[in-house]
């Protein structure tokens, strides 16, 4: 047993490591059922109090699906964890907006061509659908940014790239901040008619399968963003 609160954090590292490498090493996929923690108590020499804040500390992270009533179960990606980390590292000045920005350009960029060739019939709908939506909510600014937040998430369903969708989703609490400042400089029916066609034209292209077309459609909408934020920090 530990003696001292550093040693226990120790043990718990090491509980932490042992299920992983556990996971690992018996193959197990997502819905998965492990052993309880008595079973890892009793392996590892450890007490269940230290196994209990091991189970916790991964199902926290998402990495152990834990409910009441039955066995812990391996988790599936979850891009609210990554989101949690990204929202601290930002308000703790770690990483900076534009850094986030920056690469969530570039990402976006290849999920915009990916959707474009991968969508279905389905996705292409709905995400010409949202596009749509966003130009009927522009006088709606909450509702506006849930579509546009929205918006982005499908055409990341679309790429079928299960990490893409993820990270798009680690976004979305930036965005749900982003959105309605970079909104807020649009202060003309000019600029906000171009970027709601914006907005389209990059529905359009997904749903045509124009993967340059696509690509071309987000870069201008980024690029257009960029400069709506600067000009809401350089008046703010």
């Amino acid at each position: 047993m530990a003696s001292a609160a550093g040693e226990g954090g120790s043990l718990v590292h090491q509980a932490v490591a042992a299920i992983r490498n556990h996971i690992r090493d018996q193959d197990l996929k997502v819905g998965d059922n492990l052993p309880g923690e008595s079973h890892f108590a009793a392996e590892l020499g450890v007490s269940r109090a230290v196994m209990r804040e091991a189970f916790g500390a991964l199902a926290a992270l998402r990495v152990l699906d834990v409910a009441n009533g039955r066995r812990a179960r391996v988790g599936a990606i979850d891009g609210s964890v990554m989101a949690t980390s990204l929202d601290h590292a930002v308000s703790t000045a770690q990483i900076s907006f534009n850094e986030v920005w920056d690469v969530r350009r570039t990402v976006e960029l290849r999920i915009a061509a990916l959707a474009a060739e991968r969508r279905t019939d389905a996705e292409a709908k709905r995400i010409v659908e949202l596009a749509d939506a966003m130009t009927a909510a522009a006088e709606n600014l909450p509702e506006l940014t849930k579509i546009d937040v929205a918006l982005h998430q499908a055409i990341a369903d679309a790429s079928h790239n299960q990490l893409f969708r993820q990270m798009v989703r680690s976004y979305a609490p930036l965005m749900e901040v982003a959105v309605p400042q970079a909104w807020g400089t649009r202060q003309t029916r000019d600029q906000q008619v171009s970027t709601l066609a914006g907005h389209r034209a990059l529905a359009k292209a997904i749903a045509d399968r124009d993967p340059a077309a696509a690509v071309a459609a987000m870069e201008a909408h980024f690029d257009a963003s960029i400069q709506d934020l600067m000009a809401g920090t350089r008046t703010g």
